[in-house]
């Protein structure tokens, strides 16, 4: 390597992260908001933060207790905590999802 390069690998996970969240975030609020629906344009916006705040929260405490589990117990302890937590994060993420497309769709 030269002077001055370095490789990015370290920071493809986190890159990915952030790209599947600001995603996730776009496909909801294009996908969730009927044209001509009477939708709520500020809820739709504030459900949609709400979804991004959870995936965050979300993520950091799936990363921060398998990272625990597995200096304190293991690799194994560690795979299915990390299994479990995703589990929950998709559960989250679909309950967020049918909250946007409800304010969407409401004509309050």
């Amino acid at each position: 390597m030269g002077c001055g390069t370095q490789r990015r690998e370290h920071n493809d996970g986190m890159t990915t992260t952030r790209t599947s969240i600001a995603t996730l975030m776009a496909a909801l609020v294009l996908v969730a908001t009927p044209i001509g629906a009477g939708a709520d344009p500020v809820g739709v916006v504030k459900e949609s933060g709400r979804t991004a705040g959870h995936s965050v929260r979300n993520g950091a405490l799936t990363v921060g207790r398998t990272v625990r589990d597995f200096f304190k117990h293991g690799p194994r302890t560690a795979k299915r905590t990390w299994n479990r937590n995703a589990e929950h994060t998709d559960d989250q993420a679909h309950a967020d999802a049918d909250r946007v497309r409800h304010e969407a769709h409401s004509e309050e």
